[in-house]
């Protein structure tokens, strides 16, 4: 059996500039030159007598053409990387770089104090973080695993849940020393209380409380309106307002006493966090070992 080596290289580079979304971000992959990438799909639509890729200075698409030979040629790339990979061993060593999309929240409190840890487990690993909204396409981002707040939409991603967060109720000392401490959710109708948007409707997340099956929904209004987390926890620690924050990013000041959760008795409002990539069958170990590394460490944080 013989194989067109040359048609084989275009169709991978082709699948990659689909997958990265752009020239540039494909060479970066490929270790060529985006005019080398660019080249290379030349070459291939020559070979093959149609156009793959509509180009513009701003963005690629796909011609129907194009989008019907990636659909019929991807799944084959794949199976090769695969065996090539399974071979060679590389698909056993933790080693390159990933390009990760993260929560903030869980960027900077759950895996930012374990990067240590992280490094001397997989010093061959490099990390490429970026904070997104919890939304996106992974594939056009060009992203390798992302970290998400909320319920995943269907999709072609694979996900799995790495834990689920209170949401808690809090106010200041100063804030309670000088409007009252509201003793039920209802009260808070007559406090600023600071609205976080939703990042996916672009609209304040409405402020519910949980007591067993018992949900009580209070439409609550305040000053200040952020889709910045920072931002809503400096204000509140500031006296500025109740904010409801996720658990994870307030346990510090919960601890000090700086701040103070005001309905302890409504515990069962959660929020669920998880971990996606791109559906595969077989993922890289780099993958593989980051995804395993976020449910240690989200673990080993819901058991303490």
């Amino acid at each position: 059996m013989s194989v067109d080596g040359r048609l084989l290289s275009g169709m991978s580079i082709l699948a990659t500039v689909v997958e990265a979304g752009n020239f540039s971000r494909a060479g970066e992959v490929l270790g060529l030159s985006t005019s080398g990438v660019s080249r290379a799909i030349t070459r291939l639509e020559d070979r093959m007598g149609i156009r793959l890729l509509d180009r513009t200075t701003r963005t690629l698409r796909l011609t129907s053409e194009g989008a019907s030979l990636y659909e019929r040629a991807v799944p084959h790339l794949q199976s090769i990387e695969e065996a090539a990979n399974y071979i060679s061993g590389a698909a056993v060593a933790v080693r390159g770089a990933l390009r990760v999309s993260l929560n903030p929240i869980f960027a900077k409190y759950l895996l930012a104090p374990k990067m240590t840890l992280l490094q001397e487990r997989f010093p061959g690993l490099v990390l490429t973080v970026i904070q997104q909204p919890d939304m996106g396409d992974l594939v056009a981002d060009g992203i390798d695993v992302a970290v998400r707040f909320g319920p995943q939409p269907p999709s072609t991603m694979t996900s799995r849940l790495l834990l689920k967060d209170r949401v808690l109720t809090v106010a200041s000392p100063a804030y309670l020393a000088k409007h009252g401490k509201p003793q039920h959710p209802e009260e808070l109708i007559q406090h600023n209380c600071i609205q976080y948007i939703d990042p996916r409707s672009g609209k304040p997340f409405t402020w519910e409380f949980h007591r067993g099956r018992e949900i009580l929904p209070v439409e609550t209004k305040g000053q200040l309106i952020t889709s910045d987390v920072d931002t809503m926890l400096q204000a509140c620690l500031n006296g500025a307002g109740i904010a409801q924050p996720l658990g994870i990013s307030v346990e510090q000041w919960l601890k000090r006493g700086e701040l103070v959760e005001l309905f302890p008795d409504w515990p069962d409002e959660v929020y669920p966090l998880y971990i996606a990539r791109p559906s595969r069958r077989l993922a890289p170990a780099a993958v593989e070992a980051f995804i395993h590394f976020c449910l240690e460490i989200c673990a080993e944080h819901q058991a303490g």
